[in-house]
C-alpha cells in the first residue's frame, strides 16, 4: 500500500492562486477552499489513495521564529485567504482526512513526522509526500519515501533530488542554509548559489565538516576564496539557517497506520460545509 502526505497549506496557496473567485451565501471569500476540495476530491477517487493524512500551517508562525526574526510570518498575506485557513482544515476533515492542524509546528514537520513514522509500517510499499516544497526533499528515501508535485505530476526519489540539486537528501537543510530560501525567510550565505553549494556539499555533506581554507576543497567552484571566506564569518549564522530548515521529527502525531485508511467522507459535516459554501455540485461526486 502507499501512504499519501498531502501539504494542505500548500494545496490552499496553489487553489488561492488558480481557482476562480468564489462568494458563500454569507459573502465570504471561499474559492481556494472550493478549490481545495475538488482537488482532493479527485485525488481521493484515485484507487491507490488508500491511507491518508492532510497537514496544514494553522498559524503561519511557529517555534521557527522564537530562534530568528526573519523568518517566514504572515504579514502580508491577503485576509481573505487567511479567513480560509479554518474553513480548509474544516474541509480536509469533512473528506474524511486525518488532519493535522500546526501550531508550534509547521505543515512540513507533520509530514516529516509522518513520513518517519509510517514508512516502514506493515504492508507500506511507498510514503508520498504530496508537495513541491524543496524543503521536503530531506524527507526522502531511496524510492520508499518520495515527494509528488500533484501539479506537474513530478515525482522525486532519492536519485531525483540529487540530478534536481546535486546533493543527498540529508544535504537539502545544509544547501538551503547555503543558497538561502525565500519562501521561508533565511537569507542564505553571502554568494553562495546553488552550483557551488551543490559542488562543496557533494563531497563534505554536512556544513561543520567544510574546512574554513578552500585550499582545503579540492573541488574546483568559482570564487572559492570569497565563499569560505563568507562562510567562516558567517558560520554561526549559516548552522541557524541550518536548523531552522531542518524539518522536526517528533511533531505530534499519535494516529497508527491504519487510521490513515481513508473511509469516505463524513457526509453530515461535508453536507454542512457545502450548504456554506455555496456548493452543491460536489456532493454527487464524492
Amino acid at each position: 500500500m502507499k501512504v499519501h502526505l498531502v501539504d494542505g497549506t500548500y494545496e490552499l496557496f496553489r487553489s488561492w492562486f488558480g481557482a476562480p473567485e468564489s462568494k458563500s451565501p454569507s459573502g465570504q471569500e471561499v474559492g481556494a477552499t472550493r478549490g481545495f476540495l475538488r482537488s482532493m476530491a479527485a485525488m481521493l477517487r484515485d484507487d491507490e489513495v488508500t491511507h491518508v493524512g492532510c497537514a496544514f500551517d494553522h498559524t503561519v508562525e511557529s517555534f521557527r521564529n522564537d530562534l530568528f526574526d526573519g523568518y517566514k510570518t504572515g504579514e502580508g498575506l491577503e485576509p481573505e485567504l487567511l479567513d480560509q485557513f479554518p474553513l480548509v482544515e474544516r474541509a480536509s476533515q469533512a473528506l474524511g482526512m486525518v488532519t493535522w492542524p500546526m501550531t508550534e509546528f509547521e505543515a512540513d514537520d507533520a509530514l516529516a513526522t509522518a513520513a518517519a513514522k509510517f514508512r516502514d509500517g506493515p504492508g507500506v510499499t511507498q510514503v508520498v509526500i504530496c508537495s513541491p516544497d524543496k524543503d521536503l526533499c530531506q524527507c526522502v528515501r531511496g524510492d520508499s519515501v518520495v515527494t509528488y508535485d500533484r501539479r506537474r505530476e513530478i515525482v522525486l526519489d532519492e536519485d531525483g533530488v540529487r540530478e534536481k540539486f546535486g546533493v543527498s537528501p540529508q544535504s537539502i537543510p545544509d544547501y538551503l542554509a547555503l543558497v538561502g530560501d525565500a519562501a521561508d525567510g533565511i537569507p542564505g550565505i553571502a554568494r553562495w548559489g546553488a552550483k557551488s553549494a551543490s559542488i562543496v556539499l557533494s563531497k563534505f555533506i554536512h556544513l561543520e565538516n567544510i574546512p574554513d581554507d578552500h585550499e582545503q576543497w579540492n573541488v574546483k567552484v568559482r570564487g572559492a576564496a570569497t565563499l569560505a571566506r563568507n562562510l567562516a564569518e558567517q558560520r554561526g549564522e549559516a548552522m541557524l539557517y541550518r536548523t531552522l530548515a531542518t524539518l522536526r521529527a517528533d511533531a505530534p502525531i499519535d494516529e497508527a497506520l491504519d487510521d490513515l485508511r481513508w473511509k469516505g467522507p463524513d457526509r453530515p459535516a461535508l453536507e454542512a460545509l457545502c450548504e456554506d459554501l455555496g456548493e452543491r455540485a460536489l456532493l454527487d461526486r464524492i
